[in-house]
């Protein structure tokens, strides 16, 4: 929650240990500020979400554009 409206990314190593530890799903809050972050975050964190309102409200994303972008990198997305 640190990084919460930031824009420079999650944190990722405690959210990768969180979600090695923990028996339910994990949801990264706090940092996002482009595609690739939640990239990383649900790739090497390891979280099973995260949080986007700082990237859609400012409106330089859409949901459907971070969608696109997750897919070209690989990132599981229903489109």
């Amino acid at each position: 929650m640190d990084a919460d409206g930031t824009k420079n990314g999650y944190e990722l190593t405690l959210t990768k240990m969180i979600s090695e530890a923990v028996p339910v799903p994990v949801v990264a809050s706090g940092g996002g500020g482009t595609p690739a972050h939640l990239a990383s975050v649900l790739k090497e964190g390891k979280a099973d979400a995260a949080l986007i309102a700082s990237m859609v409200h400012s409106g330089q994303y859409t949901v459907g554009s971070i969608k696109t972008e997750l897919d070209k990198m690989g990132v599981p997305v229903r489109l």
